[in-house]
């Protein structure tokens, strides 16, 4: 089905979500979630889809694989909320969850978003990407500016206070911010008015184009070098 916009309950509905943590309120709503919130985001993950496999960037994805389920893991958490008050969706080159280098949507009421890049990678992928920082700061540099052009920038959220071991002594001062990164991402908010609009799927295709310097150099590191 094309994308033709999110219900006008889907914000009211994690609002409402978040203080009837019970599964008899969520049964009683599930109608809501499911054609309002659920179905409209597996329409737009696969028309994103479709547009980049037209547009051949290596973003794909479906209403099955794509989609994160709303019930949370409580079996080890303090939190013993059954739900998620928010719903999310990625592509990937592979269309998995858990490959290297993403494009994700959020849709919740604390605000939604388009993000894209390499969240709290595994060691072995974060090593990656800080080596090749090190290794080519012009290209790390360009990526950098060319996001700039698009008006977008990395979050610095998860840096560390201090340099990661092994480089310490680094002296150009851009070098040393960008490897103390643990998550190398950019994003682009969403206006709620957005989410009723079919349209929003040209913006999160824009925003893609924008953000694709970050998941070309994240690739090229974690991925092609391998």
């Amino acid at each position: 089905m094309p994308f033709s916009g999110f219900g006008p309950q889907a914000v009211p509905f994690f609002k409402a979500l978040a203080f009837h943590q019970t599964k008899d309120w969520f049964e009683a709503n599930r109608a809501i979630y499911e054609g309002e919130i659920k179905g409209p985001l597996g329409d737009l993950v696969e028309e994103l889809a479709a547009r980049f496999a037209k547009a051949k960037t290596p973003l794909k994805g479906d209403r099955k694989a794509s989609l994160f389920r709303i019930n949370r893991d409580v079996r080890f958490a303090k939190d013993k909320n059954p739900y998620k008050t928010n719903a999310g969706a990625v592509l990937s080159r592979t269309g998995a969850k858990n490959d290297p280098g993403m494009l994700y949507v959020h849709v919740s009421a604390e605000g939604c978003f388009a993000a894209a890049g390499f969240w709290q990678p595994e060691p072995e992928a974060l090593a990656r990407l800080r080596a090749a920082i090190v290794r080519a700061p012009k290209a790390w540099k360009t990526m950098v500016a060319k996001l700039a052009d698009g008006g977008l920038a990395l979050e610095d959220e998860h840096a560390l206070k201090r340099a990661p071991r092994g480089y310490e002594a680094i002296d150009d001062e851009e070098i040393a911010a960008a490897v103390r990164n643990a998550s190398f991402i950019c994003s682009r908010d969403i206006a709620d008015a957005r989410l009723a609009k079919p349209a929003l799927v040209d913006d999160i295709v824009a925003f893609a184009h924008d953000a694709m310097p970050l998941l070309k150099w994240g690739w090229s590191a974690v991925v092609d070098a391998r």
